[in-house]
């Protein structure tokens, strides 16, 4: 099933049907965040014709309606509110930076259901709004604890891009490590979109860390692993990214992931039958050249089937009624068995290493 096109700017907006209920796909087709979208999209139509396959949802076909959200924040809000008073769409979903969120979820307004995908700094709790991806707690405190208990690294410096994600999610590890005897040596933030990282190395060597916690969005993340690598900084010095993919890996080069680590829910190599059902079903249908599978495009999987499963629970798509019976829902998903608690997806995360172009699972966290 192709994902319907719309207009860029929904200058004439699709009109609704009664015998089809629509989701609004936001992921970003442009900008440093771009080189996700193809894995997001092909994700989630992925969902849309297993669940059509399943005879629909609440007696309709699903159909998605892609927005970019790799526009300006409050130019891809003006896009989402268009097309709810348009009665175009019944549900958001999709990856988005935390920027776009923040400017999206207020336009919704709890009109109507939003799963926001992207592992996020945590703290939402607008009305209507379910985070499926991983937080702080699950992802960024245990793998800090896992570096000072395992390799003994404690001294880190951060770089990042400046919107709310990196700044929110720097603050959360600056406290986190003082409560474990570490400490945040230098603290930095570029604007997205940055290409030349020499100045942010040039504190990074001179900060005396053990470790960097990149907190990079997709094409930036790029051009710092091929800058630090090009210094011999990887020789020495760690990396972590809590946003980082197989995309990224390929882009930076295998030459240049030394020592370079992640934590996710999913990561292809995963060895579960779950996931390993996923990719095969997922290579099946978009072939050997098919857009890379990582976590942030199966976030856009998890996305769909959520909301989904939130209104065959409820047997209505309203916000009011989907809420009303999130809270316990589990079900099986790639990520194995997860859960909904105060509207977050509670699931399993795993700490990898880079292995030239690929993940090499460690451990669950």
């Amino acid at each position: 099933m192709p994902i319907h096109e719309a207009s860029p700017r929904l200058t004439v907006p699709p009109s609704a049907d009664p015998d089809v209920l629509t989701m609004a796909l936001v992921v970003p087709l442009q900008g440093p965040a771009g080189i996700f979208g193809p894995s997001c999209e092909s994700c989630a139509e992925l969902a849309a014709e297993e669940i059509n396959a399943e005879g629909g949802v609440l007696g309709r076909e699903l159909r998605l309606v892609p927005v970019d959200g790799g526009a300006a924040p409050e130019v891809v809000a003006t896009e989402v509110d268009a097309l709810i008073r348009a009665n175009a769409i019944d549900a958001v979903t999709g990856w988005h930076i935390s920027a776009v969120r923040e400017a999206v979820a207020p336009r919704i307004g709890g009109r109507v259901p939003y799963a926001y995908t992207a592992l996020y700094e945590g703290g939402e709790h607008r009305p209507g709004v379910f985070l499926t991806g991983e937080t702080p707690d699950l992802q960024l405190g245990p793998t800090l604890d896992w570096f000072a208990g395992t390799v003994g690294v404690r001294r880190w410096t951060i770089v990042g891009d400046d919107y709310i994600w990196p700044r929110r999610s720097a603050r959360i590890a600056a406290d986190h490590l003082r409560s474990i005897g570490g400490t945040v040596c230098d603290e930095m933030y570029v604007p997205l979109g940055t290409t030349d990282f020499d100045g942010a190395l040039g504190r990074v060597e001179a900060s005396g860390c053990e470790a960097v916690l990149m907190l990079l969005i997709g094409d930036d993340a790029v051009c710092f692993n091929r800058a630090f690598s090009a210094r011999g900084m990887d020789r020495d010095i760690l990396r972590f990214s809590s946003l980082i993919d197989e995309n990224v890996l390929l882009a930076s080069g295998a030459s240049n992931t030394r020592g370079l680590l992640t934590s996710a829910g999913y990561f292809e190599d995963l060895g579960t039958t779950p996931g390993l059902d996923f990719a095969a079903a997922y290579f099946r249908r978009f072939g050997p050249d098919a857009p890379v599978l990582n976590s942030l495009g199966e976030s856009c999987y998890e996305g769909v089937r959520l909301l989904v499963a939130l209104m065959r629970r409820a047997h209505s798509a309203e916000v009011g009624s989907v809420t009303s019976v999130s809270e316990g829902l589990a079900y099986e998903s790639p990520r194995g068995t997860v859960v909904v608690r105060n509207r977050h997806l509670q699931q399993r995360v795993f700490l990898a290493v880079a292995d030239g172009l690929r993940w090499d699972v460690i451990q669950e966290l």
